[in-house]
Order: C-alpha cells, then sequence, then structure tokens
C-alpha cells in the first residue's frame, strides 16, 4: 500500500482526488492520517465498480446502497474515511472528533470543498459525554470508525457510544490495526457482547492498499442483546 509520512497524502476515490493535509509532530494522533482510514476507503470504492470479468456478482451491493442512509464517523481525525464514503455516495454523514482536532479537520474540509462541492458537516464529540451524543440525533444507519482502538481507558466509552449511536438494524465500518494488545482484548470482548462481527476477507481489499495489518470489520447490533440504548441516553 502506498502510504508514506508525507505532509500531504492523495487519495483517489471514484474519479475524484482527495488532498489531506497531515501534521505528525502534533501531540494529537488525529493530525494524522492512519493507513486504516485509506484501507476502508479504498475497499468501499473497490466494490462500488466491481469488474463483472472476474466477478459477476458483488456480494457488497447491499453494503454500498447508501440511498436514504444516515451515518455518522467517530474519531474523523484528517477526515479522509469520512470524505471518502460521502464521493461513494453517503450524502448524509456527519464528521465527529475531540475539540483539538476539529482544527485539522476543517482545514482539510476546505482544502477539498472544490471536490466535495460542499463542506460537510461536523460536531465536537467525546464518547463518554452523553450530551454530546444526544445532540447527534442518533440512531444512525452506519457508525464509521477507523483506526480507533489504542488506548485502553477509553475503549469502553468507545464501544458504548457505537453501540447508542447506530440503529438496531444498523452497522458498523470499521477499519482496524492492532495497536495495544490490552486495548484489543477489551475492545473484543465488549463487543462481543453487543455486536455480532463480519471480518473482510483480506483479497476483498483494494489491491493497492492492503496494508498487511490492517483489517475491516462490519459490526451489526445482536439482536438478543439490543436493549435500546439511545432510550438510555
Amino acid at each position: 500500500m502506498k502510504f508514506t509520512d508525507s505532509p500531504v497524502i492523495e487519495l483517489p476515490v471514484g474519479d475524484a482526488r482527495l488532498s489531506l493535509q497531515q501534521d505528525n509532530g502534533s501531540m494529537h494522533v488525529g493530525t494524522s492520517v492512519w493507513p486504516c482510514s485509506l484501507v476502508l476507503v479504498k475497499f468501499l470504492d473497490r466494490w462500488s465498480r466491481p469488474d463483472p470479468a472476474r466477478r459477476p456478482t458483488n456480494p457488497y451491493a447491499d453494503l454500498l446502497d447508501f440511498r436514504g442512509k444516515r451515518a455518522v464517523e467517530l474519531g474523523t481525525g484528517c477526515g479522509a474515511a469520512g470524505m471518502g464514503l460521502y464521493l461513494l455516495g453517503l450524502a448524509d454523514i456527519v464528521l465527529t472528533d475531540i475539540a483539538p482536532v476539529m482544527p485539522a479537520l476543517r482545514h482539510n474540509l476546505r482544502r477539498n470543498k472544490p471536490v466535495l462541492r460542499k463542506t460537510l458537516k461536523t460536531s465536537v464529540l467525546y464518547w463518554n459525554n452523553r450530551d454530546q451524543i444526544r445532540s447527534l440525533n442518533p440512531p444512525f444507519d452506519i457508525v464509521v470508525a477507523t483506526d480507533v482502538v489504542y488506548i485502553e481507558e477509553t475503549v469502553g466509552h468507545l464501544v458504548e457510544a457505537m453501540a447508542a449511536l447506530v440503529k438496531s438494524d444498523g452497522l458498523v465500518l470499521l477499519g482496524y490495526q492492532l495497536r495495544s494488545p490490552e486495548a484489543d482484548k477489551l475492545f473484543w470482548e465488549l463487543c462481543e457482547e453487543l455486536f455480532v462481527k463480519e471480518k473482510v476477507r483480506h483479497e476483498d481489499l483494494h489491491p493497492e492498499y492492503a496494508y498487511e495489518e490492517a483489517d475491516v470489520f462490519i459490526l451489526r447490533k445482536k439482536k438478543d442483546k439490543d436493549k435500546d440504548r439511545e432510550d438510555e441516553l
């Protein structure tokens, strides 16, 4: 996969090209473009226009049917995943992150406005802040999250936020790389209680963006474990 510490990352999506400025010297991890955001976008980009000669049916056709869907992204960072999904047809999406990361996100939204042709919605969100979660007007059809599991102390808040934000019949699109063994273990233990996990086959990722340590997961709420978390907020 083409990935670099360059201050600018170029990401082709469909017939467009995003230009993402990053600051790897910042104290906030959200000001860097992390690989999983690119892996997720390019996986969806690949299957948004499959090669009928190689595979006549598209196993991800339903996943890519974004018509009438509402989405929210957690830990948006520089905006690669959210902007990429918008270009692939997920038009109703709000991009969220903590306050210190917002300047970098808004800078990249302005930088790519000629490509996006609009300014996407943003909102400050701390995963343990129920008032901020309520203000987003959940539930959403799709929750997007990439490279968000790296600190054990935040994992519980992340999983609760995902569960509170996604519809009972919705899904979480997760770009994932193991960053901390402790956070990884806790994250999947908590997810096991609430979600059914589907791992995208590595060969289905975009061949030029199949980062060997990155995966894409699709999480859906367990029917018997859905306690209407939206009502608890």
